[in-house]
């Protein structure tokens, strides 16, 4: 459909929906004339749809998203579907399998770094068959790449990564078996597969100290072997020096040899077996020479060599044995001495000697606990007689008494007990015969009497108290306390007590 405008214009042809609008708009106005501003508007829209029709599909043609050159499908052979077209591949599709086939690259590249570690560490030794999986896995990732199905070649490319990681992360428990494996080829003398068990396992951890160490005594075991078997030979004919040389050898090589160090003790040992017998000798000589202090030295040198123990020790106990018999007796007779004397603490310590000589003696047992208890009895009644003043706590008076009638009950007391008893219960009867006391003050003193109770104010007062220590607090309002300290009885009975506050505290500005 074209539409012909006059006034000076260019045909322009429209087609389609764009002219039957324009007909519908136009068409009614042919009488009227055309402003300049229309024409413009006209013009830029008619090359706006050029634009769009002939430019842009040319570009989306040849480019895609993410601004890559666009991969040409595989199609079927014409033959096949003469009346197909190939179906095109949107631009979000094509950036979203852009986007797969990067993570397939990523995942790859991790594959790879991991595969080039185990390279590095020799995995054909130690994970062959796990190795040749995860590569097996990886390479089906390939054939899926190749087809561009980047996401079943992310999850093959993954699963082989993980197997390798697995690899990797079971590093510590492969060179633990390649070191325990190590062990049994040297316990089997087994010297090269000892050291190629080593070595691998230095390859995957150069820092471990098991294989460092083992690598090491591996290298020398061919040696050791030789003269192991040389001092063998030397021992059975009694050439012990020579055997001992061969065995220190050894150790000098492989300082971990304990089979070798066991030999050379028990080499040392049977060297030293004439000089055993001939200390032991001379300790029996010298204890029935009635010199047993030197004897249980002999028998303890003898001990020391590490030969026939349980003989040299058998013959310590023994004579200690009679050492400590005659130390006993000697320790009873002084007890006996300590008791008959009364010197309880002197008794109680010659027991504690018996019972670090022997300690399942049922007599030091009993009479220590005997003599303990009369030492401390002693110990108390000598307390009291000597403060007696104490007396006029009631507590201390009944402790006091008490003790009294435990020493009354002890039959065979002996003089100085029976002593002791007279004397404190005098002082137990006096304790409670109150005497008379005279307190002087000044009537504006407030005076207390400790243990007995508030005296108030006064002038002069007399109290009946038992004997023992007194203290009297006086307290006066501006004035400085005083404290007065008194013994009644015992002849220290004073004529009289004073308790006056006269010292006037000043009071100071700040």
């Amino acid at each position: 459909m074209s539409v012909d405008v006059t006034e000076n214009t260019e045909p322009v042809a429209l087609e389609g929906d764009d002219a039957s609008v324009y007909a519908r708009q136009v068409a009614p106005q042919r009488h009227q004339k055309p402003s300049a501003a229309m024409w413009f508007g006209l013009g830029f829209l008619v090359v706006l749809a050029l634009a769009v029709v002939f430019v842009l599909p040319s570009v989306v043609s040849e480019y895609e998203l993410p601004l890559e050159r666009r991969i040409e499908e595989v199609t079927q052979p014409a033959a096949s579907a003469p009346d197909q077209q190939p179906a095109a591949v949107s631009p979000f599709e094509e950036a979203q399998r852009s986007i797969r086939r990067k993570q397939a690259q990523d995942v790859l590249a991790e594959l790879l770094e991991k595969q080039g570690q185990l390279d590095s560490l020799e995995v054909e030794s130690w994970g062959k068959e796990d190795y040749d999986a995860a590569l097996e896995t990886a390479s089906i990732g390939d054939e899926y790449y190749r087809m561009q199905d980047f996401e079943l070649a992310i999850n093959s490319y993954s699963d082989g990564n993980e197997a390798l990681a697995a690899l990797l992360s079971g590093l510590p428990d492969v060179v633990s078996q390649l070191v325990l494996d190590a062990e049994n080829a040297i316990d089997d003398a087994l010297s090269q597969l000892a050291q190629d068990k080593y070595s691998l396992a230095l390859v995957l951890d150069p820092d471990n100290e098991a294989a460092q160490i083992g690598l090491g005594r591996a290298k020398t075991l061919d040696r050791v072997l030789m003269l192991f078997q040389q001092a063998e030979e030397l021992r059975e004919s009694n050439n012990l020096e020579a055997a001992r040389a061969s065995l220190q050898e050894i150790v000098s090589l492989d300082a971990y040899n304990e089979a070798a160090s066991m030999e050379i003790s028990e080499i040392d040992a049977e060297m030293r077996e004439n000089e055993f017998s001939q200390i032991m000798s001379e300790g029996y000589v010298l204890l029935q020479a009635e010199d047993p202090e030197s004897a249980i030295a002999a028998f303890q040198r003898a001990a020391a060599m590490g030969i026939n123990v349980p003989e040299a020790q058998a013959a310590i106990r023994q004579t200690e044995t009679e050492v400590a018999n005659a130390q006993i007796a000697q320790l009873r007779n002084d007890i006996s001495l300590a008791e008959a004397n009364e010197r309880w603490s002197d008794a109680v310590a010659a027991y504690d000697q018996v019972i670090a000589i022997d300690a399942n003696l049922l007599f030091a047992l009993e009479g220590r606990e005997l003599a303990y208890q009369r030492m401390t009895l002693n110990q108390l009644l000598v307390d009291g007689i000597a403060m007696p003043e104490r007396f006029s706590d009631q507590a201390v008076y009944e402790e006091n008494l008490r003790y009294y009638f435990i020493g009354r009950d002890i039959e065979d007391s002996g003089p100085l007990l029976s002593s002791q008893l007279d004397e404190l219960q005098v002082l137990l009867e006096n304790s409670q015969v109150p005497e008379s006391i005279v307190l002087v003050s000044d009537t504006f003193t407030e005076v207390t009497l400790l243990r007995v109770g508030t005296l108030g104010a006064f002038s002069e007062t007399t109290l009946e108290l038992k004997p023992g220590n007194y203290v009297a607090l006086g307290r006066r309002a501006g004035y400085r306390d005083v404290r007065q300290e008194f013994t009644v009885g015992f002849g220290q009975t004073p004529d009289a007590v004073v308790v006056k506050c006269d010292e006037r505290v000043m009071a100071t500005n700040r």
